[in-house]
């Protein structure tokens, strides 16, 4: 059904023209509603013909919209236009995959770049059991912002299987079952389980993804024939070259990762995407990468937050310290290495910055993993020295920017992970994950460090030169906590760290003639000393508290310690591991 420019699809107004094919036709349109473009994709009436068709496709539209992932198209809403069904999604703006790969093969960075955004995409999507069945790079979308968007998730599964072969998914793909010669489109990419008509699960879209790789990455496809019987025969019984051979530059590593994924049987390939993202970006890391973050996870058993260091090449080494904020319960993985068990293994996997960002012009890069350990989030600045928080669910292997948050510094966590507080432009603010929404909390000045209790009470350091306040999550005016000791030359109490009853907590003292850890109470102004540091601040270190009972701090920017402590008499128990 062709729809012409100003013609109304409910609430939708259609502008232009964007694309035809098998499929059904694609709109720019307005919504009239919210005044944003969107794209509608209208398909073809026959889908409205057949009630089961027509019912998975709406189901499929659901889940799919649920996903709610940065590196899968958006969709919006689905309706009727005169029988004919019609999809409404995000309008994106760059270009296909396919039109990047017609040009040769891509250098092994950027394909890592684009394959890591893939993998992320289809993570999310396997995770809600939902398998997408047609990838290729016709469904792949670039845009303009360099992200990576998935299309047409699990509209392959709409197809009656008898005529999957037959139907194909776009103009292209029908041509060449009619044309000798031609090579195939969607058949190219189908595994070998696709291929024999046999059930496939989330196993293939793994295969289809390590083909496109493969094609990346050589710059030719990776079984082709002349025609449909001879691509199929490829896919099932033959192996493409190897990648080396074909390209020198791709990395000997990245070369296995796609032979994993195109293995023929579907239990010798990855058996989950989130183990294939994790092998990319270890391959990233060795392809030259000049920045990381680098997670350890805890094996099963742990506890419920995992453990992070923060570190640059060739850059100081207090920024390992300064991630103290986010390790409060790297102590499991301490004790495994102290009281090894044959049953535990500790996975180590690195964590990429987004491209074109580092933490040279950042004074304070400091990270902070959310409660129950699944989200990361840290400071980072781009090319031009614009710098703001980042956020990267650990289940993912995208890295979402937060808008709002330019120039943010020393971010923590609300206790139900919610909400995420920093400090910006001489002010305390919290930010809405679910929202977006940024509001003040309070303006301090500069900030050093915080943290928030089960009672709403954030705990924070206005900066140098002064001591603790309190204030409350919804706003109000600070309270002070502690004072300097100004006749003993204390210069700064920063980086506060609840203990678990939410009204003791560790802090830090620089200067005076007893710098060190301390703990104190928000009911009184009486503090003590725990750990005794250097008074030149070379040991200067952020100190939290580990569920099993340990205190967790640095010793001269390089080495992690752990010491048994006492919450309830508040004493240090043993010597530090």
């Amino acid at each position: 059904m062709t729809m012409t420019t100003g013609a109304q699809l409910g609430p939708y107004e259609i502008l232009s023209q964007l694309g035809a094919g098998g499929m059904g036709e694609v709109y720019r349109a307005r919504d009239t509603r919210l005044n944003r473009e969107v794209a509608v994709k209208v398909l073809p009436a026959s889908f409205a013909n057949d009630e089961d068709r027509l019912r998975r496709f709406e189901q499929e539209a659901r889940a799919t919209s649920a996903l709610n992932h940065p590196n899968i198209l958006t969709v919006y809403d689905i309706g009727t236009h005169e029988g004919a069904p019609y999809i409404v999604a995000e309008l994106l703006e760059g270009e296909e995959l396919r039109e990047q790969m017609n040009h040769g093969a891509i250098a092994s960075r950027k394909a890592i770049e684009y394959a890591t955004q893939i993998a992320s995409g289809l993570a999310a999507a396997h995770a809600k059991a939902i398998v997408h069945r047609d990838l290729k790079p016709e469904n792949i979308f670039l845009t303009a912002d360099g992200r990576v968007k998935i299309l047409d998730f699990g509209l392959a599964k709409l197809r009656p299987q008898s005529r999957a072969l037959a139907s194909g998914s776009d103009v292209q793909t029908q041509k060449a079952l009619t044309d000798p010669g031609v090579v195939m489109g969607t058949v190219g990419y189908m595994s070998p389980e696709q291929v024999r008509g046999h059930e496939a699960d989330h196993r293939a879209d793994i295969f289809s993804f390590g083909v496109i790789l493969y094609e990346m990455l050589s710059g030719q496809r990776a079984f082709q024939g002349e025609s449909l019987a001879e691509t199929m025969t490829a896919i099932v019984k033959e192996e493409p070259p190897d990648l080396i051979e074909i390209n020198s530059k791709v990395p000997p590593q990245l070369d296995r990762i796609v032979r994993r994924c195109i293995e023929k049987k579907p239990e010798r390939r990855f058996q989950s995407t989130s183990d294939l993202g994790f092998a990319l970006e270890a391959s990233s890391l060795s392809s030259g990468s000049n920045q990381t973050l680098s997670l350890k996870a805890l094996p099963e058993g742990g506890t419920e937050k995992a453990g992070v260091v923060f570190f640059k090449r060739e850059r100081w080494l207090w920024l390992a310290v300064s991630l103290l904020l986010a390790i409060a319960a790297l102590v499991s993985t301490l004790l495994y290495a102290r009281q090894p068990s044959p049953e535990a293994q500790v996975a180590r996997f690195p964590i990429n910055l987004p491209t074109g960002t580092n933490t040279a012009a950042i004074s304070a890069p400091v990270l902070a993993l959310s409660p129950d350990g699944r989200r990361l989030v840290f400071n980072a600045s781009d090319a031009a020295g614009k710098s703001q928080l980042w956020l990267r669910p650990l289940d993912s292997f995208a890295t979402q920017p937060l808008s709002g948050t330019d120039g943010a510094a020393y971010p923590f966590w609300s206790p139900d992970g919610r909400h995420i507080a920093f400090f910006a432009d001489n002010k305390l603010k919290k930010l809405d994950v679910g929202s977006g929404v940024i509001e003040t909390i309070y303006q301090p000045g500069a900030g050093q460090g915080g943290d928030w209790n089960q009672q709403g009470v954030i705990l924070f350091s206005e900066g140098e030169g002064t001591g603790l306040s309190r204030v409350n999550m919804a706003g109000g005016k600070p309270e002070a906590v502690t004072e300097l000791d100004a006749a003993h030359g204390e210069t700064n109490h920063n980086f506060p760290s609840f203990l678990p009853d939410g009204k003791h907590y560790l802090f830090h003292i620089r200067g005076g003639d007893n710098p060190g850890i301390y703990v104190g109470s928000l009911d009184a102004r009486d503090r003590k000393l725990l750990i005794p540091l250097s008074k030149d601040g070379a040991n200067a270190t952020r100190a939290v508290w580990s569920p099993q009972g340990y205190i967790l701090y640095a010793l001269n920017r390089t080495t992690l310690l752990a010491r048994a402590f006492d919450p309830d008499r508040l004493e240090l128990q043993g010597e530090p591991f």
